[in-house]
């Protein structure tokens, strides 16, 4: 069976040598885990992937040999619980949604912390308690335009203020090649050269043109070398809505990773707030003071954010609207920030531009942005560029 595990990661694109698949039947063979699936998911990544913008590649091989697997052994009849839960669910008609109330900040917050107090059971349907489907503003797998999603999935409306659960995201894949030749051409734009160094490159065009000079006699000529320049700091959205738009993105940071030798990349989630990661596995663990990096880069540094600038407004204009912790200062201050110590700087929305018209806070971002919010389409890259290379 691991053999099979073995030559289906190499198949699905991992660079696993025998070695290493060697070290995971010699440590199997010791103590050192439970024989659980999930401690053996984490102890193959650990033995067989030895670098980390793999790992995401490497999950979804797990998971698809994992569902192999399971299909061979099925388990019994029972009915799920997200069966019985979805039972539960109201089906709202458009015109019931439009009578829902929307609170407001302040009130509710304060709903909340009373249902905290008052509640004791656990609820499933209505318009009021903390529990599954329904109307009421707290919980989840149900419906309202201002609430706050509380231990299970999203229902797919994204109308959440606030998500108390701990969510896992993924890195972007920086190795997708295809379809990212477009993307190269356009980001291409902002690359300047600088000659810089001792003169170690041949200059094709003087040495032909001085050796004419000179009556056929050889004359060589010698530039320094060219470097690129040009210093990116790239800030990349990821989780939610932004699941949406994974492909386009990871297109996008593929080019990147090629066209641009400095570049630093930072996630958030939504909206910058006081800190960045730069592994999204350890981002509970590993975060970077959003200070400690205004300090680290200077103004050389072009700023270019990646995010579809969907959010509830409150997660911009808001102290504690953060959709997942609570953040002292709001999320414009924070932006405000960044284009301060980075004048240079523009937002790449992959959300279709016919859409931006219906989004609250696409508007309060293009307005603190100065309007440099493009598109990712060719078009609005190369105007993205043409602005940062200014």
């Amino acid at each position: 069976m691991l053999l099979d595990f073995f030559y289906h990661l190499r198949k699905s694109g991992l660079p696993v040598s025998v070695q290493e698949y060697l070290t995971l039947l010699e440590t199997l063979r010791t103590d050192i885990m439970q024989p659980s699936i999930d401690d053996f998911y984490h102890l193959a990544r650990m033995t067989l992937v030895k670098d980390e913008t793999l790992f995401d590649r490497y999950d979804r091989a797990f998971a698809a040999y994992y569902g192999q697997i399971a299909a061979m052994y099925p388990e019994g009849k029972e009915i799920p619980l997200e069966w019985l839960i979805k039972e539960f669910q109201k089906k709202l008609t458009p015109e019931e949604k439009a009578a829902l109330e929307k609170h407001g900040w302040d009130k509710l917050m304060e709903m909340f912390r009373e249902r905290l107090q008052e509640q004791k059971e656990r609820h499933a349907g209505g318009s009021k308690w903390i529990g599954t489907g329904g109307s009421s503003p707290f919980g989840h797998g149900g419906y309202h335009p201002e609430g706050i999603r509380i231990g299970g999935p999203s229902a797919g409306n994204r109308t959440a203020v606030k998500v108390w659960e701990r969510r896992e995201y993924r890195d972007y894949d920086d190795q997708q090649e295809l379809g990212t030749r477009n993307f190269k051409v356009a980001l291409r734009r902002l690359r300047r050269f600088a000659r810089e160094g001792a003169e170690s490159e041949l200059d094709l065009d003087d040495t032909i043109a001085s050796t004419a000079r000179n009556g056929g006699l050889l004359d060589i000529r010698m530039v320094p070398e060219r470097h690129n320049a040009v210093k990116v700091l790239m800030l990349l959205d990821v989780g939610g809505s932004m699941d949406d738009h994974i492909a386009r993105v990871e297109e996008l940071f593929s080019a990147a990773r090629s066209e641009f030798r400095n570049l630093e990349v930072y996630y958030f989630h939504n909206c910058p707030y006081e800190f960045l990661w730069r592994n999204n596995a350890r981002r509970h663990a590993e975060r970077f003071d959003t200070w400690d990096i205004l300090r680290r880069y200077n103004e050389d540094w072009r700023l270019i954010i990646v995010g579809d600038a969907t959010m509830s407004p409150y997660e911009i204009l808001q102290p504690g609207g953060s959709v997942e912790h609570y953040n002292k200062e709001t999320g414009a201050v924070w932006l405000q920030r960044l284009l301060q110590a980075w004048p240079k700087a523009a937002w790449l929305n992959p959300e279709p531009q016919g859409y931006w018209q219906y989004r609250q806070s696409i508007a309060i971002l293009r307005d603190i942005m100065h309007d440099r919010m493009f598109p990712i389409t060719m078009d609005g890259l190369e105007r993205a560029m043409r602005l940062l290379s200014k």
